[in-house]
């Protein structure tokens, strides 16, 4: 049976608000195992930035807002902007960078304003009773919307089909690397990056609207 959007949405802030509360503004309370993990994966989408500002960036999924603080720390001239569903870590995230005046966080299910990156981290991980085909499409519907708020290009994560068996799990969505690449290639630009050396099960894709300059 296929679970209506409206549905999903509900799920997924009932389940983020359960960890949030549990854990609160800490990489356990977004369903990082630990702040090892969730720092390598920004890491890895960050790759899509510039080495130093200005740029602006689109966080979709924002949580507390753990991504703002690494940014932040490459420099000045840097402005962000974090969406998400949950309003309890926007209400902490507020809390957090209420003195920063580069910093913006909303209640919102898709980026409200134009930059010059968009970024998701851990965004697309939850199957919650979907099927593959469910999840794909979801993705793809978010991403249309980071691709037409995102001036230079965008960068997202997911949990990769290769992870051992053992350790997955069912209410976890593990799309194919292969499929999400030729996706994004046919999509959204010619010019896209595959990440999956970095030993975490899950991969980052690279999608930027021009080729790099070398």
């Amino acid at each position: 049976m296929a679970v209506d959007p409206t549905e999903f949405a509900r799920r997924t802030r009932l389940h983020y608000r359960d960890s949030f509360e549990r854990h609160g503004p800490t990489p356990q309370g977004v369903d990082w195992n630990g702040e090892a993990s969730q720092r390598r994966q920004f890491d890895e989408l960050m790759r899509i930035l510039p080495a130093a500002g200005p740029f602006s960036v689109n966080d979709f999924g924002c949580g507390y807002g753990a991504l703002a603080d690494v940014l932040l720390a490459r420099g000045p001239g840097i402005t962000y902007s974090g969406v998400d569903l949950n309003e309890e870590m926007i209400a902490a995230a507020r809390a957090r960078f209420a003195s920063n005046p580069a910093v913006t966080f909303e209640v919102a299910d898709r980026p409200l304003t134009e930059a010059d990156f968009g970024v998701a981290s851990g965004t697309f991980t939850l199957r919650l009773g979907r099927s593959d085909e469910q999840c794909l499409a979801s993705m793809t519907e978010a991403l249309d919307a980071i691709d037409r708020t995102s001036r230079a290009g965008f960068a997202f994560n997911c949990l990769t089909s290769y992870s051992d068996a053992p350790k997955m799990r069912d209410y976890l969505y593990y799309p194919d690397p292969c499929v999400v690449f030729d996706l994004c290639k046919r999509r959204w630009s010619r010019h896209v990056a595959l990440l999956h050396d970095y030993g975490l099960y899950a991969f980052t894709m690279l999608v930027r609207k021009a080729e790099p300059v070398s």
